[in-house]
């Protein structure tokens, strides 16, 4: 595969965000560490990220937190191959080391190449439907969406829902419902039955606003997992991960997440009644927020009452009450909720800038 390798290497003194920034820009989900003669030190995956955004780690951090975390003995080391090597021996090793991507090196140990599982197997349908609702009326957008649903914004060139359609169809996803309400009528003769893109869509028309989750109680009981995806969501999230994800955890719901950074500008008491502990000055707390993107299993479909609004929270705690088994799955790449004006403009900023 001939990749840059300056969209793939970074210095042992990186941050964290820097990881996050450079696996955005080589789309192969890892980053080699290096040091300058371009001798390979260490390894990070996005899945490396993910695991540290769950353990509360700041991303903010520098990378020797993700390495530090690298505590099972079969990956103290990174995985690598020579550059001679056939592919059936680096098919091997992947299997052997449950790993999608290795680095190649020449016989002075220098990084010159990668190779993933997609550049050695042919590329497979994922065994997912997807759903983008795409009902709502927009009203924070407005007079943007007076004449134009949301979804259907110019983003670049091309309306919104086009990225959203693209990613699904080059994922490997094949059948899409959209659901629709608010002028519902401009998405379908943009996208028609889905020929155009690549994909098989239907549509489910809410004839009043069924909220989050409701909707999707207007279709069949699926035969595969759902996923869902709210149509003002920009991302590179890459799905199949997130299914891997998902079905290691067996998870009935699985939720994306991001984290989002709160800096206090005062400094903080934490006090037991009206005793002070303890002071933090302006101190920065993390979150996961959610991100609009879910997996769901189908025996769920059956907890979403019909023709009632219902939202993703209310069928998240229903689950929760029955002990079934919701996870987060931390979003690490590019992601951004054009939901408000400004949130809109900097999506326009990131499409001409190459971000997504």
């Amino acid at each position: 595969m001939a990749v840059d390798l300056k969209n793939l290497c970074i210095s042992p003194n990186s941050k964290i965000l820097d990881v996050i920034t450079t696996i955005n820009k080589n789309s192969l989900g890892i980053v080699l560490v290096t040091d300058d003669q371009m001798h390979l030190r260490a390894t990070i995956t996005d899945g490396d990220i993910r695991r540290a955004v769950l353990d509360g780690v700041s991303l903010d951090a520098p990378i020797d937190e993700l390495l530090k975390r690298k505590t099972d003995k079969l990956y103290t080391r990174p995985i690598t191959a020579k550059i001679g090597d056939g592919y059936e021996k680096i098919l091997q090793l992947m299997e052997k080391y449950v790993i999608r991507q290795i680095p190649l090196l020449n016989d002075q140990d220098e990084v010159v190449d990668l190779v993933t599982i997609e550049d050695l197997l042919p590329k497979e349908s994922l065994p997912l439907h997807a759903v983008v609702m795409a009902g709502g009326y927009g009203t924070r957008l407005l007079p943007l969406t007076e004449e134009i649903p949301k979804p259907m914004l110019p983003v670049g060139n091309r309306p919104l829902m086009e990225h959203i359609i693209e990613q699904l169809q080059q994922t490997g996803i094949q059948r899409v419902n959209i659901t629709t309400h608010y002028l519902g009528d401009k998405i379908k003769d943009h996208f028609g039955d889905g020929e155009d893109f690549g994909v098989d869509i239907e549509y489910v028309n809410e004839n009043k606003p069924l909220g989050t989750a409701g909707a999707l109680g207007l279709m069949q009981e699926p035969d595969k997992p759902l996923l869902v995806i709210n149509g003002d969501i920009l991302t590179r999230v890459d799905y199949r991960a997130m299914l891997s994800f998902h079905r290691k955890h067996s998870s009935d719901l699985t939720v994306g997440v991001r984290q989002f950074s709160f800096d206090v500008p005062y400094g903080v008491i934490e006090g037991d009644g009206p005793f002070v502990r303890e002071v933090k000055e302006k101190p920065k707390y993390n979150f996961l927020v959610n991100a609009g993107i879910y997996l769901l299993e189908p025996f769920v479909h059956s907890y979403i009452p019909n023709e009632r609004r219902f939202d993703m929270t209310d069928l998240i705690e229903k689950l929760l009450v029955d002990k079934r088994t919701v996870v987060s799955f931390p979003v690490v790449e590019y992601w951004m909720d054009v939901g408000q004006p400004v949130d809109y403009q900097k999506a326009q900023e990131d499409i001409e800038n190459g971000k997504l």
